[in-house]
């Protein structure tokens, strides 16, 4: 969440990057609570400051009162003036609880209102409302030319008997899919480079549960905004990840990380689930987007004045496993109405996919700052005895099946209906190197 000191001393910049962002969020709303929570918590504190003022007065009247020695009129006067003071003590004991309950109130109105603030873009994000308004940075590799019409990715896996969408929708309905044979073999061996490269390079692996608690998805930023897009069992009140980033954002949660134990890199495979409403059009034909995916994830926690440059290591990782694969592709800046609500600054990654024809996106890598890291109450110490600040956390997909799962089959087509398999794959497959 955004720091509710940054809204109450800066709240232009706030508005000005809202606007930018294309959100409605409610920042007016929110400024006229912390105002009115600030005023009953003022009054609040007053009439504690007085009652206690009163509590030590009444006490010293009591001591006279119960003086033997003291005048019998000093002693009247002390018990007037007693009866009095209690008299005030108790109406400002009653108007003290009776503010209690509205701060309190006011408090949890403000805290709902500010987990539905995204977070603020980097300066660096172009300003734009969708999809045209993104920029292309780079790209590597061209997109290969056939001399024949490259199939998609839907009919080559169904020549193939690799790919059986039939079986997939008569098993879970739409939108889901079978593997067999080479197929299962082939995402299984794209999921073990996967973990293999990155762990090369520096990540440690992590084993987390598919099932998570409500609180997770709240700290993670996930809730309230994503609740119609996740699966949620009402009866254990566990719900099924939608991606790997929310488990390990709360890997630390409510900690305090040592020094000297900054960055901390994460790799972690899990299967994703998510209940996407699908439009119709080219985008929901085959396995392009489907409720049931595999997900190999990478998590930073990292000192904040080194997030920007760890977000460029980051695509570069993902960047790198799609070049030992031989797949062309490109990595595109978002723009402000394109990011997502925990995000600072996100690259796609966009695999060429000829049987297709069009960039699909196989990675998402996201700068979040200390957005989710607040949420989660997740701070570092720079020194021992330094204050605690809070980290920021990044995270990026390295990479998503099915979707280079079809990157690469499109783009490893041959005109007999064969599909070369990558060098770097060759190993996971026990030498193979061709489907079938």
């Amino acid at each position: 969440m955004l720091s509710l000191q940054l809204i109450r001393e800066e709240p232009e910049r706030v508005r000005e990057a809202l606007r930018r962002r294309h959100s409605d969020a409610p920042l007016d709303e929110v400024i006229e609570l912390d105002r009115e929570w600030r005023r009953l918590l003022h009054e609040a504190e007053g009439i504690r400051a007085e009652r206690n003022a009163l509590s030590k007065e009444i006490g010293q009247l009591s001591r006279t009162i119960n003086d033997p020695e003291a005048p019998a009129r000093e002693r009247r006067h002390a018990q007037h003036r007693r009866d009095d003071l209690v008299a005030r003590s108790t109406y400002l004991s009653q108007r003290l609880e009776g503010l209690e309950e509205q701060v309190k109130e006011l408090q949890r109105r403000l805290d709902q209102l500010l987990l539905t603030i995204p977070n603020l873009p980097d300066d660096r994000v172009p300003e734009g409302e969708g999809e045209p308004d993104n920029v292309v940075v780079r790209q590597w590799g061209e997109p290969p030319s056939f001399d024949f019409s490259p199939l998609p990715h839907w009919e080559l896996g169904e020549r193939l008997g690799i790919l059986d969408l039939e079986a997939g929708a008569r098993l879970s309905g739409s939108h889901f899919y079978v593997l067999k044979g080479a197929g299962a073999r082939l995402q299984r061996a794209l999921i073990q480079l996967a973990l293999d490269f990155h762990t090369a390079r520096g990540y440690q692996e992590i084993y987390t549960p598919a099932l998570v608690r409500e609180e997770c998805m709240w700290r993670g930023g996930w809730l309230p905004t994503f609740a119609g897009l996740m699966y949620h069992d009402a009866e254990e009140d566990l719900w099924l990840l939608p991606t790997a980033e929310v488990a390990l954002t709360n890997l630390h949660r409510e900690e305090i990380l040592p020094p000297g134990t900054l960055p901390r890199y994460y790799v972690a495979y899990t299967p994703c689930f998510r209940r996407e409403k699908f439009a119709g059009g080219r985008d929901v034909r085959g396995v392009k987007r489907v409720h049931q995916f595999e997900k190999v994830e990478l998590y930073k926690f990292v000192e904040p004045e080194r997030s920007a440059e760890e977000l460029e290591a980051l695509v570069e990782d993902a960047c790198a496993l799609l070049r030992a694969l031989g797949i062309p592709h490109r990595v595109v800046l978002l723009c402000t109405g394109e990011l997502g609500f925990n995000s600072a600054m996100t690259y796609d990654i966009e695999a060429w996919t000829p049987g297709s024809g069009e960039w699909l996106e196989v990675s998402s890598c996201s700068n979040c700052t200390d957005f989710q890291a607040r949420r989660a109450g997740i701070r570092f110490r720079r020194d021992k005895g330094s204050r605690p600040e809070f980290v920021h956390t990044l995270n990026g997909t390295g990479l998503a099946l099915p979707r280079v799962l079809i990157a690469l089959l499109e783009n490893y087509q041959r005109v007999d209906g064969s599909v070369a398999v990558p060098e770097v794959l060759r190993p996971y497959l026990g030498g193979l190197e061709s489907l079938p």
